[in-house]
């Protein structure tokens, strides 16, 4: 049997689960490896290199961010992923069933380790001249993707209430920008102002912007709204958190296995890190994250 990878970030989530180091040794046993890691390609690239070497499993403690690269070396390959949200927001692990509590949600995988215990959940790969990336949760491809690229660099305020203030500043030079969507094959040319893909219903700290999202289902679920005031968006946006966003005529949803996305100007992000710039096409792959618990 292989060594537990853990990745830890002990930055996520302003630092205040630091004290879990030990907990991992302490729940998980001497099976446990830390990966020595200080930047996130490094972070990436230890968990390849541990999947690659025979890992039993990855376990992920922190956020969305820390999960996102170690889905890129567990996605297709069987081997199981353990989620121990400490982060921020913690949007993947609330979609998919994870206790909230990190000390919980560690004890739980370590039980699922014991117990051969795994869920399997779709994954949207995503795909530009040859190169591939995988997001588990949301990819954000507008209005967004501009929020979370000023929310990344502020610091502060902290917690999720960067990202309401990085709204309201990217507000003062909002504007429609033409993009070409294909769905399952079917094309059309459409100005938007924001355009999300989500395998899950929610990023950003608890906002439901796919609210119809499933990762069981073998699709995608792509919402976008239409030109709008920012006085409209902002009327719109607290509807966010709780999914009725998508009753509002400006916004549309949209469904299938395969996504194009294409605008000029634009980078995606994939579980709130940055991603592929566009265009590129997004294909749900059923069963590709296995899940420990």
């Amino acid at each position: 049997m292989g060594s537990v990878a853990v990745l830890m970030n002990p930055t996520a989530g302003r630092g205040r689960h630091a004290h879990l180091r030990d907990q991992v040794a302490r729940v998980l046993g001497a099976d446990a490896e830390v990966l020595a890691v200080r930047t996130t390609e490094e972070a990436e690239a230890a968990c390849r290199a541990a999947v690659a070497g025979g890992a039993r499993a990855v376990i992920s403690v922190g956020g969305d961010g820390t999960l996102h690269r170690a889905v890129q070396a567990v996605a297709g390959t069987g081997v199981p992923l353990g989620i121990v949200p400490a982060g921020t927001g913690n949007d993947v692990a609330a979609c998919l069933g994870v206790p909230a509590d990190p000390r919980a949600a560690l004890e739980s995988a370590a039980a699922a380790l014991r117990s051969g215990q795994t869920r399997d959940f779709d994954l949207a790969r995503l795909e530009r001249d040859g190169v591939v990336r995988w997001s588990v949760g949301v990819t954000g491809l507008g209005f967004d993707t501009l929020v979370n690229e000023l929310a990344n660099r502020m610091r502060f305020p902290r917690g999720p209430r960067r990202y309401d203030v990085a709204i309201v500043l990217e507000l003062a030079r909002m504007r429609p920008r033409r993009y070409r969507i294909t769905v399952d094959g079917v094309a059309e040319e459409l100005d938007a102002v924001l355009v999300a893909v989500g395998n899950t219903a929610r990023y950003g700290g608890g906002m439901r912007i796919c609210p119809a999202a499933d990762p069981t289902d073998g699709l995608l679920d792509l919402v976008l709204a239409g030109p709008v005031s920012r006085f409209t968006l902002m009327r719109i946006k607290p509807q966010v958190y709780a999914g009725t966003h998508v009753a509002h005529p400006a916004v549309r949803q949209l469904r299938g296995r395969v996504m194009t996305v294409e605008c000029d100007g634009i980078t995606s992000y994939a579980d709130g890190e940055q991603s592929l710039p566009l265009p590129v096409t997004f294909t749900a792959v059923p069963g590709a994250l296995r899940v420990l618990g």
